[in-house]
């Protein structure tokens, strides 16, 4: 803002434009906004997380920094193989990127990351290694540098012991492997001066809690998983201004339940989405906090409170925080996050807000996009913008003696503010003013020129630059000032803010949860710590039933006498992909705490969810589709329990026939030699010899308990006359004359043909091409010779012989320039040997 003064017969003047603008950051007050603003907010820079993980003699310790919201994670010591399969995946939940580690390390630890440096493709990017001196990991030292950090949610009132005490609340001080690790982390951060590069070093790395992370009852699923069932699915932004901003959310599970209306609510989501749980206390308190919001008498405070958390920004805003109590306050306390909602917006919140709204002029903050408080806060501050107020007629006085003084050729003047420099004259460029000395006035010192007007100290203007000072940064330095201390003081509350913005994303997640279930007619899972495996009756796809205009629900189950293993067989687009998809889709959906699309489910304690359902190609990973899917299937066998969901579509189509269905029946074969052991998997295939040849097992289907005939303990052994686990089922089909009807209901039997021909024709290919190959396919299928098409020889003669015919008929016999040995050997001799 600039100060202008004017006489009459002038014009008011500006510096250039921008001159000593500056800005500040300012807490968010509650406003309402346009649409691009609240894209703006969404699309800040990615969290970033630095991870320090030690392990020695079987345990593995793990601590890392999240900069969103600068906190730091801990994982108490917990045992890990040598192969590190905890470490593995917590880097593959938390992404970090940097791992940083103890120079000297064990043999295990020392391959595990040699190849994890080595994943030049890993999505979404390959981590940087760090090695430290041992000596950051000593525990003394780590000790030492806990308790001597300077944390903002820690009191300064606080002493010595009281701090100790307080840390030792929060950190387990006996777990050795973490306290090294968290002091590995301290360490690392302050060399590397995370989030504070620009700051003078004694500004140290803002720490504003530390949390606990546990992987206990998490389920495990890997990325191809996510990305196959649409979990999760990236697109480029079709605003070409905001490609480089970054991916946008497609058709994907996320995109139709995330109807989060704060970003810490969205990013809470994404959380329980990446860590599915078979912890039941906790996916049934998600679940009564959903019916709850789904009985018709409280959607409108449903809507309500929805509407309140629109206003929690990055800073959570306070006084919709207090809304949110007070509307909990009167729902049934028997739920347990309305009772913490409710208890733990305490009057420390309140207090936070009456500050806020005492000192912070939001209407001021927003107009001039900085932070500025209210008047009678600051006595110097009120005096200084009451001055400031005043300068547009003070200085047209001044401006008017001014001219009483000035040549008289010169029409006006006018006496400008510019924050940084000062007060000035400011007269119009006169026609004989053409050479920088013709710019020199008695008694003035010329400063510059801009857009043709000159301006000049004068004795008048250094008075008032020596009277009323740099007004204009005056305040703005005070004002800063006294938003450091307002900043101060709402963090030595900062454990009261913390939570509120872990109640109201989560109530926020249960709300979009909620509305989704409303409008999709979803239904309440239950979960059945005995059932081993899932039972789903009339499920429906939730992406699909999206796009299709009809969807047909089908049931499913597996486990108890229903069988391990689920053959289904069916023609190409009868949908037995859509069907594998969404039992995996329910169930997630279930281990997240979502209502989900089907009449009833119940869910057994499901530990992990593999497919191998599409292959995700990719030229840089340097393998072929069959690799690629031998992979999948790899990691399946090699990991799955008895309380695993396996989901495999077409496996063994990458490559020979033969071998792939042997591939194919003998990893059915391996599952179905565990026996009670065995996974639940659902298979769909298209390798209708898998039964005609009796590749599987053959009989009745019955409940394995490792005492069937044929089975001996330790062995790979299977009787083939009792299937311990097996069951055939098929997409039902009508064939009305040519043409092939889909009823895509799931029945029980197998399948008599793959219907491949009536795909064909759909798709649009030639009638004699699709004859052709239903009568190859029989001749193979019979074991006859193939023989060529008789026909198909005669149509291409009669062809080359017309064309003979009419080149005849277009010859020039009286033509002079004829001959007719060109003729016959261009010509002729090549249509009579396609004839012959």
């Amino acid at each position: 803002m600039f100060s202008v003064g004017t006489i009459p017969g002038g014009t008011p003047q500006s510096p250039e434009p921008g001159a000593a603008s500056a800005s500040f950051p300012s807490l968010a007050p509650v406003s309402g906004r346009g649409e691009a603003e609240e894209e703006e907010d969404n699309e800040q820079e990615p969290a970033e997380i630095y991870l320090c993980a030690l392990w020695t003699s079987g345990y593995l310790g793990i601590a890392y920094y999240d900069t969103s919201d600068s906190t730091i994670h801990f994982m108490p010591d917990a045992p890990d193989h040598e192969s590190l399969k905890l470490l593995q995946r917590v880097l593959d939940e938390i992404n970090p990127r940097s791992v940083v580690t103890s120079a000297k390390q064990d043999e295990n630890m020392t391959r595990f990351l040699g190849k994890l440096a080595s994943q030049e493709h890993r999505e979404p990017k390959r981590p940087e290694i760090v090695f430290l001196p041992s000596v950051d990991f000593g525990l003394e030292i780590s000790k030492q540098r806990l308790l001597a950090g300077n944390y903002s949610f820690i009191p300064d009132s606080m002493t010595t012991t009281e701090k100790i005490l307080f840390l030792s609340s929060i950190i387990p001080f006996d777990c050795l492997l973490t306290v090294r690790a968290l002091g590995g982390l301290l360490k690392f951060l302050g060399r590397r001066r995370i989030g504070v590069e620009l700051e003078d070093y004694n500004v140290s790395v803002p720490i504003l809690g530390f949390k606990k992370f546990v992987l206990t009852h998490l389920v495990s699923i890997d990325q191809d998983t996510y990305s196959v069932l649409q979990i999760f699915k990236s697109e480029s932004h079709p605003s070409v201004y905001k490609v480089a901003s970054g991916l946008k959310e497609g058709l994907s599970l996320f995109g139709i339940l995330n109807r989060c209306h704060c970003k810490w609510g969205q990013k809470l989501l994404r959380l329980w989405f990446t860590r599915p749980t078979h912890d039941l206390g906790e996916l049934n308190s998600r679940l009564d906090v959903i019916q709850f919001f789904l009985l018709p008498q409280n959607l409108d405070m449903a809507q309500m409170l929805h509407r309140l958390l629109g206003h929690i920004k990055n800073v959570p805003t306070v006084y919709s925080a207090l809304g949110l109590r007070d509307a909990c306050r009167s729902l049934p306390q028997s739920i347990q996050l309305f009772q913490d909602i409710a208890q733990e917006f305490s009057d420390d919140l309140h207090h936070i807000a009456s500050l806020i709204g005492k000192v912070v002029d939001f209407e001021g903050s927003l107009a001039e996009n900085r932070f500025t408080v209210l008047p009678n806060i600051d006595p110097e501050i009120d005096e200084k913008k009451r001055r400031l107020m005043g300068l547009p007629s003070f200085l047209t006085e001044v401006a008017r003696k001014e001219l009483e003084n000035l040549d008289s050729r010169i029409p006006s003047c006018s006496v400008i503010y510019i924050p940084l420099i000062g007060f000035l004259l400011c007269i119009p460029r006169l026609p004989f003013m053409v050479e920088a000395s013709d710019f020199e006035i008695e008694g003035l010192d010329f400063m510059f020129l801009s857009e043709e007007k000159l301006h000049y100290r004068s004795a008048r203007t250094k008075e008032l630059d020596a009277l009323l000072g740099d007004l204009h940064c005056d305040i703005r330095d005070q004002e800063t000032l006294l938003m450091y201390q307002l900043q101060c003081q709402v963090l030595a509350r900062a454990a009261v803010l913390t939570r509120v913005l872990d109640l109201a994303s989560r109530l926020d997640v249960l709300l979009a949860l909620a509305s989704a279930a409303r409008d999709y007619g979803y239904s309440r899972p239950r979960y059945s710590p005995q059932l081993l495996g899932v039972r789903i009756l009339n499920g429906r796809h939730p992406l699909m039933e999206l796009c299709a205009r009809t969807f047909v629900p089908n049931s499913a189950e597996c486990g108890r006498d229903k069988g391990r293993i689920k053959v289904i067989t069916g023609p190409n687009s009868s949908g037995k992909s859509i069907y594998l998809k969404q039992v995996g889709l329910i169930t997630f959906m279930a281990l997240v705490g979502s209502f989900v699309p089907a009449e009833e489910a119940e869910i057994g304690a499901v530990d992990a969810i593999f497919t191998r359902i599409h292959s995700c190609e990719s030229i840089s990973l340097g393998l072929s589709t069959f690799m690629i899917d031998l992979n999948q299937v790899a990691k399946a066998v090699n990991n799955a329990t008895k309380q695993s969901l396996v989901l495999i579509d077409e496996f063994g189509k990458g490559t020979n026939t033969v071998d792939g269905l042997a591939l194919l029946a003998a990893v059915l074969r391996h599952w179905l030699a565990l026996g009670p052991m065995c996974p639940h998997i659902f298979v769909a295939t298209n390798f209708l010899s898998l039964v005609q040849l009796q590749l599987l097992p053959q009989g009745p289907l019955v409940q394995y308990l490792g005492l069937a005939k044929g089975f001996r303990a330790g062995s790979r052994e299977i009787d083939d006359t009792l299937s311990p686990c097996i069951s055939f089922k098929t997409m039902e089909t009508c064939e009305d004359g040519d043409d092939l009807v889909f009823f895509y209901q799931v029945c029980e039997g197998i399948a008599n043909a793959s219907h491949a021909s009536y795909t064909a024709a759909q798709a649009g290919l030639p009638g004699n091409l699709i004859a052709r190959g239903k009568e190859v396919s029989d001749l193979i299928r019979s074991g006859k010779p193939i023989k060529p098409v008789k026909e198909l020889l005669k149509e291409k003669q009669m062809e080359n012989c017309q064309t003979l015919v009419d080149k005849f008929l277009k010859l020039d016999l009286e033509d002079p320039n004829l001959d007719l040995d060109i003729f016959m050997s261009q010509e002729v001799l090549p249509a009579a040997t396609g004839i012959l």
